[in-house]
């Protein structure tokens, strides 16, 4: 994902718009997934993924999972960024923890990107969070660009996941 040009951020484009996501944005919200899924190199999702999308964006007694969409003037749903709440045990604190932040490759290097990432950051300043935190693979040099351009600072990780069903 790219969003910087050589002297600096592109403006956005004229009427583009980042809201929080409708039900009716899920089906391309999921297209957009399976496609970032595709660009960074991962299996696509599980099937059955907007109905499990609409019980935590919609469902009774949700609100922890943000999904928020960038759309163009004509309503076109061209990226999509998801947060939701997280503790550091380590600071004592919570922050908003950015799972994905995605732009079709048509949409990059319009501004769009630094618009999504204005949107996650009220987000946090909404739910009193000082800080967001989010990950990217260590290849996606164009990601790198553009998060170190906002001011953002990294840490090396590895991430891990394991799976908890019955052996």
């Amino acid at each position: 994902m790219s969003d910087v040009h050589e002297d600096g951020p592109a403006p956005a484009r004229a009427g583009a718009v980042v809201r929080h996501a409708d039900p009716e944005d899920l089906a391309r919200v999921v297209e957009l997934i399976a496609e970032h899924a595709a660009y960074e190199k991962s299996a696509p999702p599980a099937p059955g993924l907007a109905d499990r999308l609409t019980g935590l964006l919609f469902g009774p007694g949700t609100g922890r999972l943000r999904c928020l969409v960038a759309t163009l003037p004509d309503g076109a749903v061209v990226g999509y960024a998801t947060c939701a709440p997280e503790i550091s045990t380590w600071d004592g604190t919570e922050y908003l923890h950015m799972d994905c932040l995605y732009l079709t490759e048509t949409a990059r290097g319009h501004g769009l990107g630094p618009l999504l990432m204005k949107a996650v950051r009220e987000e946090a300043i909404r739910l009193g969070l000082a800080e967001i935190q989010w990950q990217t693979p260590s290849w996606n040099e164009n990601a790198i660009r553009f998060y170190d351009r906002l001011g953002a600072t990294s840490r090396e990780k590895r991430r891990y996941s394991l799976g908890v069903g019955e052996r």
